[in-house]
């Protein structure tokens, strides 16, 4: 049975209201020693997120380096972060969720296409914030070491040497050539099946298309 988000999720949610300040922004992410805060609503929705870089810009200058003091003030102020800032100036939006019933492989599949190391859990019916999910955790429950991995994965390549194998976080790439097209989907799905492989990217190549359509009447 596919591991879900439920089984493996933190409990505590890690957010912050929409008018949460700077400061008790940066005190979140300094106990829960996390990169990023989900930002909700007044109805516990998660409606942003603030990341770690947002703070950095905002500690460095009220005014950006390379900014002219002969700028317009309305220009200048633009580029001000002022230390009052609130999270729902801050945070990029919509915030990226998961479900309990999620499948973590999918969850996987999502972290790294967005780079996002922890995402808000919602409750399917309400939105409600309910608990995080954390990349660390994540990992630990679908990939498996690069070694064993790439292992696998030559196991069921017709000519290893002829392909190139990369692997980050579970996800495969693997270029190559092989004759027919039929032969490249199937390379794909064999090394999607392996235990670890979060997800396959294919940049193989082929020489003859044997699984072309013709529409009919052509």
């Amino acid at each position: 049975m596919a591991i879900e988000v439920k089984d493996i999720m933190g409990r505590v949610a890690i957010a912050v209201m929409k008018d949460a300040p700077l400061t008790e922004i940066a005190e979140a992410m300094k106990r829960f020693a996390v990169s990023a805060v989900t930002v909700i609503d007044a109805d516990r929705r998660p409606v942003g997120v603030v990341f770690e870089d947002d703070l950095l810009l905002t500690e460095a200058d009220t005014v950006r380096p390379g900014v002219p003091m002969s700028e317009p003030v309305r220009q200048r102020q633009d580029h001000q972060k002022p230390a009052d800032t609130m999270a729902a100036q801050l945070m990029t939006s919509p915030a990226i969720t998961v479900t309990p019933g999620t499948c973590v492989r999918d969850a996987a599949l999502l972290m790294h296409a967005t780079r996002i190391k922890q995402i808000p859990v919602i409750n399917v019916v309400t939105g409600r914030i309910m608990g995080t999910l954390h990349q660390r955790d994540v990992l630990r429950a679908v990939t498996r070491p690069a070694e064993e991995l790439d292992a696998d994965i030559g196991a069921v390549l017709p000519s290893p040497e002829t392909f190139t194998i990369e692997i980050d976080q579970g996800v495969v790439r693997i270029s190559g050539a092989v004759e027919w097209r039929s032969q490249a989907v199937a390379l794909t799905e064999k090394i999607r099946m392996i235990e670890g492989v979060v997800d396959v990217r294919s940049d193989v190549t082929f020489d003859k298309d044997d699984l072309l359509t013709v529409p009919p009447g052509m």
